[in-house]
């Protein structure tokens, strides 16, 4: 009665669900994670996110090791073929039941229906788990039943939810046996040995020292904070979330549990918030699968003319567009791997709105580069702000760039980090240096007109709405 966990987006012994199913079936328990390279490549992945999973893994397999449960990497190329190799192992392992928590991209889908059906050939139970979310996917419904396509509604029906249902966590698994020695990956995949240096600490207990110093130090402030790149307001916890080192339920719970110890609630309540934010752009990837193959969430915008890339996109993407604040967003993403939120959707709207480039190369630009790289959410994000989502806010929602930095970068601090060409500017003129006076050398000039810019985008998503 061999029982196997296969985990994937899950690394983390606390509140596993197919973890604890399985130690709490009976017999011996083994684990496995696949490796897939070409699937990344093929899904965008960048090597800091890869640097990230491949080094959480080999943390998790020393945590299991001392649990007395081995955990193998199972390496292959894309999930057509990790399929065989799991359903060979199993056999092999006399793998009685297999236990995997929920992933909602289509391709894992379609992966996930074909090892039911491959391991069922040969007796083998597979038992699957919904974990990504705080409100299982699917409990979150209108009162017609239908899935929601607008966040506020949907977030007030979830804290509903939260209330009747009182969401708890599983703990950590009690030792199966004597601690054993674990295997470990040793290498990087050829593609992605070039990664910035890590960006947080690596392990589970890191993401929880995390967790636990952001709501102590800065979750009060949060809702006054997290908009302003230059300060350090934001949990930084997206990579432990995207990659399932910490999981939402025990972000939304010691939320709650910091809250009842007292603080600033408007500023926990805000986070609270983005948590919401993150299981609905889940809950939009369960229900409308048609976002995850590369199609818009709305369909009539499928019919916009977007402009040829070009040299402004490369301009975009090495953060050389003249635009201060989307070149210095641009340029924290390039060498670090993550870019601030308030940055994303300011980069992302300048991308289509202004230069009117396609939405789906931006979201695999970012995908190519972000270590928090997480298709619910950066596909919602960028479809969010190409006014293709479920923004319920008309498509001329357009944010100015150059307002946004004066706003939330007032002195010019956080574009004087990243674009030095500028840091002899005064804290007026770095934010649009092409307006009264010389440009710096070095710097290039606007390469578009955002008045104009936005005037146009505006025409084309009118056009179509006629």
């Amino acid at each position: 009665m061999t029982q196997l966990v296969w985990f994937r987006n899950d690394l983390r012994l606390a509140d596993n669900p197919a973890l604890t199913a399985a130690c709490k079936a009976g017999g011996p328990v083994k684990a496995c994670f696949t490796v897939t390279p070409q699937q990344w490549q093929e899904h965008d992945w960048s090597p800091a996110r890869v640097h990230f999973v491949i080094a959480h893994a080999n943390a998790l397999a020393r945590n299991l090791a001392k649990l007395g449960i081995p955990l193998i990497f199972l390496e292959a190329h894309q999930f057509s073929d990790s399929i065989e190799l799991l359903t060979r192992y199993c056999r092999e392992q006399n793998i009685t039941a297999v236990h995997f928590n929920e992933e909602y991209g289509i391709n894992e889908r379609r992966r996930d229906k074909t090892v039911r059906e491959q391991l069922a050939t040969c007796g083998i139970k597979a038992n699957k788990y919904r974990d990504q979310t705080v409100a299982p996917v699917g409990a979150i419904l209108t009162q017609q039943q239908e899935p929601y396509s607008v966040f506020t509604p949907f977030s007030r029906r979830w804290r509903s939810w939260i209330e009747e249902s009182q969401p708890t966590v599983f703990p950590v698994p009690e030792p199966m046996g004597e601690a054993i020695k674990p295997q470990q990956l040793d290498a990087i995949p050829p593609g992605f040995e070039d990664a910035p240096p890590a960006l947080v600490n690596t392990g589970e207990n890191a993401a929880h020292d995390q967790l636990d110093a952001f709501l102590r130090e800065r979750g009060g402030n949060y809702k006054d904070q997290r908009d302003f790149p230059a300060i350090d307001g934001t949990s930084q916890l997206s990579p432990y979330l995207a990659n399932g080192v910490l999981s939402g339920r025990q972000c939304l719970i010691a939320t709650r549990e910091a809250q009842g110890e007292a603080g600033n609630q408007e500023g926990l309540n805000t986070w609270i918030n983005e948590i919401a934010w993150r299981d609905f752009y889940i809950h939009i990837l369960y229900h409308y699968p048609r976002v995850s193959m590369h199609r818009a969430f709305k369909p009539e915008t499928e019919n916009l003319s977007w402009n040829t890339p070009g040299e402004h996109f490369e301009a975009w993407k090495t953060g050389d567009t003249g635009i201060p604040i989307v070149d210095a967003a641009m340029r924290q993403l390039n060498h670090t791997g993550w870019m601030h939120n308030r940055l994303r959707m300011i980069t992302a709207m300048f991308l289509t709105k202004n230069l009117f480039i396609d939405w789906r190369l931006g979201e695999a630009y970012f995908m190519s580069r972000l270590v928090d790289g997480f298709l619910a959410s950066n596909n919602g994000g960028w479809q969010w702000s190409a006014s293709t989502g479920t923004d319920a806010a008309p498509y001329f929602r357009v944010f100015n760039p150059v307002t946004q930095s004066e706003r939330f970068d007032p002195k010019g601090e956080f574009i004087r980090e990243w674009v030095p060409e500028l840091r002899k500017l005064d804290d007026k003129r770095i934010h649009d240096p092409g307006k009264g006076g010389v440009i710096p050398k070095g710097y290039p000039r606007a390469i578009v007109d955002l008045k104009e810019s936005r005037k146009e985008a505006i025409a084309k998503f009118q056009a179509l709405k006629d």
